[in-house]
């Protein structure tokens, strides 16, 4: 039998769950609370009890699918023989699981809007812009690129690769744009080499 901790546990996740598809199918504003916590067979007071209102819900189905995402980088951009292939692979990882509609929608486009930018930009920092500063550094250990401006250097992979997300969101052939922007990233990687002789 199940403790309380549990149940509540369980209870909390299966919100999360339900509320995921709801955000990711008719975005924030299109999400009515009685509808959600009816599918759930739940209250509305039981939905406040954990997470206190809509923006509470809606700040654990970002926080779940940051991390979602974050996991599956950290999980392509190890094992190659090459830190640049870790490198890449954790790039593609990101924008192929951004293809996704709970992450395009929640995370890209409704996260920042809802939450504000400094609420949502905490969360990206703490997941995937922490994987891709572990990386950029990786390549400086691996002498691949230069120990110059290394947060510049993050700041604009992660704005160009969140362009690059929503872009290929809505093309008709997202795994060529996928292909393309990792082809590019790869060829940005080479002018921040170090200069030879140093």
């Amino acid at each position: 039998m199940a403790t309380k901790v549990e149940q509540r546990e369980r209870t909390r996740a299966e919100i999360v769950r339900i509320a995921t598809r709801r955000f990711a199918e008719s975005g924030y504003a299109g999400v009515a609370l009685e509808d959600l916590v009816a599918e759930a067979r739940l209250t509305r007071g039981a939905l406040y009890h954990h997470f206190g209102s809509k923006q509470g819900l809606f700040q654990a189905v970002v926080e779940q699918a940051q991390a979602g995402v974050a996991e599956a980088v950290e999980h392509a951009a190890s094992g190659h023989l090459d830190v640049i292939d870790d490198f890449l692979a954790g790039c593609r990882a990101f924008l192929e699981a951004s293809l996704a509609p709970e992450v395009r929608r929640i995370l890209l486009v409704d996260g920042p809007a809802v939450l504000g930018w400094d609420g949502w930009r905490d969360g990206d920092l703490d997941t995937s812009v922490r994987h891709l500063d572990a990386g950029v550094r990786e390549l400086v250990d691996a002498g691949v690129i230069e120990d110059r401006e290394l947060d510049t250097v993050t700041a604009l992979l992660s704005g160009a690769l969140n362009e690059v997300a929503l872009v290929n969101a809505r093309a008709r052939d997202p795994e060529r744009g996928i292909d393309a922007a990792v082809d590019t990233v790869r060829r940005m990687l080479r002018g921040l080499a170090p200069a030879r002789g140093t």
